[in-house]
């Protein structure tokens, strides 16, 4: 049975959210699939032993394990639900040399030394506690491993954040978008970053910006209906009317319009990519 050490987490994850994010893999992809070339050759060589840690619905793990054609890689998550999907796409597209599996990575037992790179596309931010995350991530990598992640950069960089903006007159908005954790903005500072991965255990830790569109839709009123149904848009809306539900879907829509171009709604997302090694030579 899988350990979870942060449970807050792991219930959301394994309820709507989860639920929302297996059913719309497609759409989650197309958003975030700008920073698959950047993260995988930050470096996968073609006989590695893959981590992708927060692996979701597994499409940048299938991708890491079709790089390292001669190695395998593992998908490790905390939803149940995206990782049936995970495991329905790997047989569909007929990627054999891929596995996943349901866990913290805070406190998962991986076997020492066991990979060879470590890498994740948004899944490093929803640790309960960051350096200990690290640290067992670290003990996992042989010496001379390589850690690449992406995580979100600060909030006002992303133009679907700026969107959801023109809803405060409506909808409560609090501290949505707000750096802390764990959650989405909680590494959105560099130097937090390079302080939690260093206290993990890595060495030549790197923070570079990278900023790519993503298709959030095929027009304005698509978009906003995705924004809305997703985790975080359900609990925003969940707090007002059924009125000022519609008129948030309207405002919304009205907001994104300017984002329309050549048949779909695009919006800029600006987020990291952390790159760090383990420590001396590698063995293998």
């Amino acid at each position: 049975m899988a350990h979870f050490a942060n449970t807050a987490q792991a219930e959301a994850w394994n309820g709507y959210e989860g639920e929302q994010w297996a059913r719309s893999q497609d759409r989650w992809d197309a958003v975030n699939d700008g920073f698959n070339q950047p993260l995988l050759a930050a470096g996968i060589a073609e006989t590695d032993c893959v981590l992708d840690v927060g692996c979701g619905a597994g499409r940048t793990t299938r991708l890491a394990a079709r790089r390292a054609g001669r190695g395998q890689a593992l998908g490790l998550d905390l939803s149940g639900p995206m990782l049936a999907q995970a495991r329905e796409s790997a047989v569909r597209e007929r990627v054999e040399n891929v596995s996943f599996a349901q866990g913290d990575a805070q406190v998962h037992a991986f076997d020492a030394e066991g990979f060879d790179a470590v890498i994740s596309r948004y899944g490093m931010t929803f640790f309960a506690d960051p350096v200990a995350a690290f640290a067992n991530l670290h003990r996992a990598l042989r010496p001379g491993g390589r850690l690449a992640f992406i995580c979100a950069a600060e909030a006002e960089a992303n133009q679907w954040l700026e969107a959801l903006a023109s809803l405060e007159a409506i909808v409560p908005l609090g501290g949505f978008g707000k750096a802390g954790g764990p959650g989405m903005f909680s590494l959105t500072d560099p130097d937090r970053i390079r302080t939690l991965v260093t206290a993990g255990g890595f060495t030549d830790v790197d923070v570079q910006r990278i900023e790519v569109p993503g298709k959030w839709g095929a027009d304005a009123q698509d978009a906003a209906a995705f924004l809305l149904d997703s985790g975080p848009g359900r609990h925003l809306l969940s707090q007002v009317t059924p009125q000022q539900q519609t008129k948030a879907r309207q405002v919304l829509t009205d907001a994104l319009g300017r984002y329309e171009a050549d048949g779909a709604l695009w919006l800029r997302s600006s987020s990291w990519l952390v790159t760090a090694v383990r420590g001396g030579a590698k063995q293998r």
